[in-house]
């Protein structure tokens, strides 16, 4: 942020950025002393710089959750501790057998469009979110426990499962679960809800200027903050500027020139210098699945266990990750969940430590065991090919293509000779690479603060109930029993060995290979305070942040 005292307009290097930066100065309306931190100024405008544009404000993807959570808010949010804390609801009550959640509603809590945030409003929300494509991740979070909503009276809502699922009310800490009008919904069209949602949040969206920002403004009727907020009441800023810089280098320049207040993804080259300049950096690991390889177990090279193996062996991607971010980015060893998910099995992620010697011994094992004059392994005239489908720009950023190129060397030592294919969000999204007849490998993540996500992402795919996530292609009946007791276990320690033992079984039969950790980088500038991460899903918040002066 500029001084704030002092309007001006700067800009950012187009030809790096591809748009320009508006720092906009604050005008003080008064002031309060901050203990430590100056005098905080009232109002202003908190300019924050972001890596990718989401197609619509509220949806099914993790930058969606990010950008929504300043408009939306949910029944229930997550604490430091991982417990669940009040939001909309003040308190829930969970029947003995685990298949009714009543909660118990803020009174009088309004959406911005002036009707009612009641219990009405949120069996409406659960309900489509169940029943129609409002947002897919939500969905498949509460599929198939999810059985209908109700509203008992206006603050008192109830949510009826088809079996137990204790995970239920972590999963709904959320931001896919934000709570949207009713009215919005039923009566504006699909493009003016993707482009405005109406929550009860502490912002409001004012202006989507495509390609370059979105425009928030404050919500000074706001009265619906979660219990884990700093402080109570609506934002201390009167707006917010979401920006997009797709660039690292210009992004991370903003911030040290002023011209922005805040920014995401810090490159890790510059990470370093940025813990020294700024007394606010943010490194937080997001649970769910980490960044890693889906193997697909059903088409080409893959469907030979021995050959998935020799795969994780033959390449050294912990020090890959570790040279190509700079040791900032945590190399993950398991597949299946990060780190940082309750529940994680640390003895899956010590599997398929670098060990070429052992690659070889396994492909020639599987009867690759001829190279062709290229070094590439080949049997019964086939070559040991690999093609690795990857988001470019917004899944990888450059310094992670880097590290795919890294491996890619030392796959073709052990005679692999893998293909790296750059592919667009559009491209990925739209379903050219969804058929298993068009890629061998392809790294992705998936945010979930639960191991519950083992269930959205490894579940069988049938003809009868397809699992388009399940992008390994790897139906193992073992597995599905074991995560559906996992998922309806109402002790929790029963319920962590069951969690543990599927990724044991996904990690043994190398249906994916680790990577990296997913997570958020935040750098903020000294003259504001008060930024911070939500536990659930590392979504960046500033209703509770201020300038000091």
């Amino acid at each position: 942020m500029t001084s704030p005292t002092t309007h001006r307009r700067l800009r950012i290097a187009a030809a790096t950025a591809g748009l320009a930066l508006a720092g906009q100065g604050l005008t003080a309306c008064g002031s309060d002393t901050v203990s430590g931190a100056g005098d905080r100024v009232e109002g202003g405008t908190i300019t924050y710089a972001h890596v990718q544009e989401p197609p619509c404000i509220f949806g099914g993807w993790i930058q969606q959750a990010y950008i929504s959570r300043q408009v939306l808010d949910g029944l229930v949010t997550q604490d430091e501790d991982g417990s669940v804390k009040p939001w909309l609801a003040t308190e829930w009550k969970v029947s003995e057998d685990g298949l009714t959640y009543t909660f118990t509603l803020k009174d009088g809590v309004k959406f911005t469009d002036g009707t009612p945030l009641d219990a009405a409003a949120v069996a409406y929300n659960f309900e489509q979110f169940e029943k129609t494509d409002l947002n897919g991740t939500a969905k498949v979070s509460i599929d198939p426990y999810y059985k209908k909503a109700r509203a008992i009276d206006a603050t008192h809502v109830e949510i009826a499962l088809n079996k137990p699922y204790p995970q239920f009310l972590t999963l709904i800490t959320q931001g896919y679960f934000g709570i949207q009008s009713p009215k919005a919904l039923k009566t504006r069209t699909k493009e003016q809800n993707c482009e405005q949602p109406i929550g009860s949040g502490a912002f409001t969206v004012e202006e989507w200027k495509k390609g370059e920002e979105v425009v928030f403004k404050k919500n000074p009727d706001y009265t619906s903050w979660p219990s884990t907020a700093k402080h109570e009441g609506p934002a201390y800023v009167d707006e917010l500027r979401w920006k997009f810089v797709a660039d690292g280098v210009s992004r991370y320049a903003s911030l040290t020139t002023g011209q922005t207040d805040v920014i995401y993804e810090v490159p890790t080259v510059n990470w370093k210098d940025a813990e020294q300049k700024f007394d606010n950096t943010i490194r937080y690991i997001t649970p769910g699945k980490p960044v890693s390889f889906y193997i697909n177990t059903q088409q080409g090279i893959f469907t030979d266990k021995l050959v998935r193996q020799a795969f994780a062996y033959g390449a050294d991607r912990k020090g890959a990750v570790e040279t190509g971010f700079h040791g900032v980015i945590p190399y993950e060893g398991n597949p299946s969940v990060s780190q940082s998910t309750p529940d994680y099995n640390s003895d899956a992620a010590d599997a398929y430590a670098f060990d070429q010697d052992k690659a070889n011994e396994l492909l020639d094992e599987a009867g690759w065991s001829e190279k062709n004059a290229d070094g590439v392994r080949t049997k019964g005239g086939r070559t040991l090919s690999a093609k690795l489908v990857y988001g470019a720009g917004f899944i990888f950023t450059s310094e992670g293509a880097t590290v795919l190129q890294a491996l890619q060397e030392q796959w073709k030592e052990v005679g692999f000779d893998v293909k790296l294919v750059p592919a667009t969000m559009a491209e990925l999204w739209g379903g050219k690479y969804s058929d298993p007849s068009t890629f061998d490998a392809t790294p992705s993540y998936w945010t979930s603060p639960s191991p519950a996500i083992l269930w959205i992402v490894w579940r069988p795919s049938t003809e009868a109930l397809p699992n388009y996530n399940n992008r390994s292609f790897y139906n193992n009946e073992e597995l599905s029993r074991t995560i559906q007791a996992a998922n309806s276990e109402l002790d929790p320690a029963k319920a962590t060995e069951l969690y543990k033992k599927a990724q044991q079984i996904i990690q043994d039969d190398a249906a994916g290979i680790g990577l990296y950790t997913q997570n958020t980088t935040m750098a903020v500038a000294n003259n504001l305070k008060d930024v911070w991460v939500e536990k659930s899903q590392g979504e960046p918040i500033f209703s509770d942040a201020y300038f000091v002066e």
